[in-house]
């Protein structure tokens, strides 16, 4: 039998019916994704390639349907059967309205199945011969390097630079320093060279060096012996002996106190530790990933930071770009928050309109990724399904940019922000009337102005 390079998503959350469906599947030569429920399904398309969806109708949490819909509108070329054994007229009618190619009821056979997988794949290739299948409404390809990476998001070339990088140093334990504004991911990016790589299983410590009281932070990194300090009642180790064999990362390196930085120091030199009170040091062997949104060569002109250090921390750099540097993102990271707090909060999917979409991607958000969740967050909150530009929070939709030592009137500033508007929605007077959060009329009235 010819190999096939198919990959094909099974959803059921009867776990005889997945595991028959795989059999068959495998004896053709088919590469196979199981998942139990909608949510582990659309976790697996969002990182995985995916060339056919079969799927169940009644599922406890979210039913298929909505997964149906939720793949018609994220992944529109991803052929679709339907397998179910409680089939209705109505289920049938909105599953082909959404784009189901096949529809196979329970039980069925070994050849009606073949029949049905074959022909979906079949009449896939017959209307978008030339056209991934797993193509999204943002341009998402086959291309490996353009595939999301775990948490990390985003097609941009700023974010394929930073995932590039990982690839290099997941499998080794050189030290890594991660810069980027507050709320753009530094840790996530951590996260990801450690469980990206062949020291997975290992620990990984994360601490935020500006959360602890600086007169606790050497304590806790390094552990202390009985007797140290009042309140030292015992032997401690800190959070570098539980990373041992694994990975610490360090956020917000910058607010260590030059005491602690001088023990930092020795653990990257000597590859030892010495708890706070003990004479003796302890081997280990971590990986450390330290983070900051601060200038650390500003902070070495006015020695605050060590230079020394600073130099043993960049053996690798990597630099999170802000959230206004990649805006061709935007799109996929509010998908991601949009599926996450719909399933948190209303139990289905929500949508969001074209006008929406265009005032999130317009803003600079200078909170970063963080911002733009909370923004999602609330607007899931608010709405009634589809998020307006009305869901939105009015800062968002005033964001106009002028020099800062440039005092316009109002009336120009209405008019340039008009304009702005204008052209986001590409002269389309209703839309943009909708942004701005007035009738048609008025904005006609304000054109002739």
């Amino acid at each position: 039998m010819q190999l096939r390079n198919e990959n094909i998503l099974i959803v059921d959350d009867d776990i005889h019916i997945l595991e028959l469906l795989q059999r068959h599947l495998r004896s053709w030569d088919f590469h196979t994704y199981r998942a139990v429920s909608v949510k582990e399904a659309v976790t697996i398309l969002r990182d995985t390639r995916i060339d056919l969806l079969i799927t169940d109708l009644k599922m406890p949490e979210i039913d298929g349907l909505e997964l149906i819909k939720f793949v018609s509108e994220h992944y529109p070329n991803l052929p679709k059967l339907v397998v179910t054994g409680y089939p209705s007229i109505q289920d049938s009618l909105a599953a082909i309205k959404s784009g189901v190619v096949a529809y196979l009821t329970k039980p069925f056979t070994k050849d009606e199945l073949k029949t049905a997988v074959d022909g979906t794949l079949q009449a896939d290739k017959h209307n978008n011969p030339k056209v991934p299948t797993a193509v999204t409404a943002h341009a998402k390809t086959h291309d490996k390097d353009k595939e999301p990476y775990g948490e990390i998001i985003g097609h941009s070339e700023k974010i394929q630079e930073v995932i590039q990088i990982i690839e290099r140093v997941k499998n080794n334990k050189a030290t890594i320093f991660i810069k980027g504004e507050s709320g753009t991911g530094k840790e996530l990016v951590a996260r990801a060279i450690h469980y990206k790589g062949k020291f997975s299983r290992a620990p990984f410590i994360a601490v935020n060096c500006g959360g602890i009281p600086e007169n606790l932070l050497e304590s806790e990194l390094f552990g202390y012996k009985k007797g140290a300090f009042t309140g030292a009642e015992k032997d401690r180790d800190g959070f570098f002996q539980a990373a041992n064999g694994g990975t610490i990362f360090l956020d917000e390196i910058g607010n260590a106190s030059l005491a602690v930085q001088s023990r930092l120091l020795r653990v990257l030199q000597e590859k030892e530790v010495v708890k706070v009170g003990a004479q003796q040091a302890t081997p280990i062997d971590v990986r450390i990933i330290a983070a900051t949104n601060s200038d650390l060569q500003e902070m070495i002109q006015k020695e605050t930071f060590r230079e020394d250090l600073f130099y043993r921390l960049t053996v690798v750099e990597i630099n999170v770009a802000p959230l206004r540097e990649r805006k061709e993102d935007i799109p996929l990271l509010t998908d991601k928050f949009l599926f996450k707090y719909g399933v948190e909060y209303k139990d289905r999917f929500v949508k969001i309109t074209p006008e929406a979409l265009a005032v999130l991607k317009r803003y600079d958000w200078p909170g970063n990724i963080r911002e733009l969740e909370n923004v999602v967050q609330r607007a899931v909150i608010m709405c009634d399904g589809t998020i307006t530009v009305a869901h939105l929070p009015d800062t968002l939709k005033m964001n106009i940019d002028f020099p800062d030592d440039e005092l316009v009137p109002l009336k120009e500033m209405e008019k340039r922000y008009i304009q702005k508007v204008l052209d986001a929605m590409d002269n389309n007077k209703t839309k943009a009337a909708e942004v701005l959060g007035i009738d048609r009329k008025t904005i006609r009235q304000k054109l002739a102005e």
